[in-house]
């Protein structure tokens, strides 16, 4: 039997920690540099390696990712705060005219307005009548040829003049004198220039020729005769409406109201 007295565990806790052979059984860590030296040496400083308290390196911070800029939400935001600015402006601007309205001369303002108007879209509606009763007039000088080719037929009767004397041979000639009467007998006759023989013409003739034209040729088109006339007509009405509105006694060119049916 043993007789010594059992130990505090507390104090066999302590001693298996303290010692040295307890410490070289323990498994070491694969990355430790102990691993590449001897055996002897790795046991020659047990007491450093208990004092030794490995600290997880610190990993390094990730590489912050490069943020692009969004343009969109500035321009949204740019947008709203003008397009705030500028209601804020025209309301205090309505604000002011409405409290100050009483004090404007707004009949004055009216009567600008309406001689405005009439003026303008009298003007328009009196052009567009004027366009569509314009007249294109002009000269205009013709230099040509004209080429002329075509078949005379010629059936009358003439007078022909002889150039010179003509002799016609076995003619029957009747002579009828006061010793002598000779009746349709075998002779040779000279008729002499500048006689002049009845004939008949009955022939064609063809002609082919040009012919130089030189001419100045007076144009005068009225527009309202023309594809144009429409188009004017469809002017006018969109005009008038809006003449009749604003001048309800608006005269045309004629004289004759333009609002007849308003």
């Amino acid at each position: 039997m043993n007789n010594e007295p059992k130990k505090d565990p507390s104090a066999r806790l302590r001693n298996v920690l303290g010692n040295q052979s307890a410490l070289s059984h323990l498994p070491k860590k694969r990355n430790d540099t102990t691993d590449f030296m001897p055996e002897h040496e790795s046991r020659k400083e047990p007491s450093v390696k208990k004092d030794v308290t490995h600290h997880a390196a610190p990993e390094p911070d990730p590489v912050t990712k490069k943020r692009r800029f969004n343009f969109w939400p500035a321009i949204w935001t740019i947008a709203s705060v003008l397009s705030l600015t500028i209601n804020l402006v025209l309301a205090i601007l309505l604000f002011s005219t409405w409290m100050n309205l009483p004090s404007l001369n707004v009949n004055g303002a009216t009567d600008v307005v309406t001689d405005i108007g009439t003026g303008v879209l009298g003007g328009l509606y009196t052009n567009f009548e004027k366009m569509d009763r314009a007249h294109i007039t002009r000269t205009i000088p013709v230099q040509t040829t004209i080429p002329v080719k075509f078949d005379l037929a010629l059936n009358q009767q003439t007078n022909v003049v002889l150039s010179q004397d003509v002799t016609i041979s076995n003619a029957l000639v009747t002579v009828n004198t006061g010793g002598l009467n000779i009746s349709r007998a075998l002779a040779t006759i000279v008729l002499p220039q500048g006689t002049t023989l009845p004939v008949v013409l009955n022939l064609t003739v063809p002609v082919d020729t040009t012919v130089p034209v030189s001419l100045n040729v007076d144009v005068d088109i009225p527009l309202n005769e023309t594809q144009l006339h429409d188009p004017f007509v469809g002017l006018r009405q969109v005009v008038e409406p809006y003449y009749c509105m604003i001048n309800p006694e608006a005269l045309n060119l004629d004289g004759q109201k333009v609002c007849v049916n308003k």
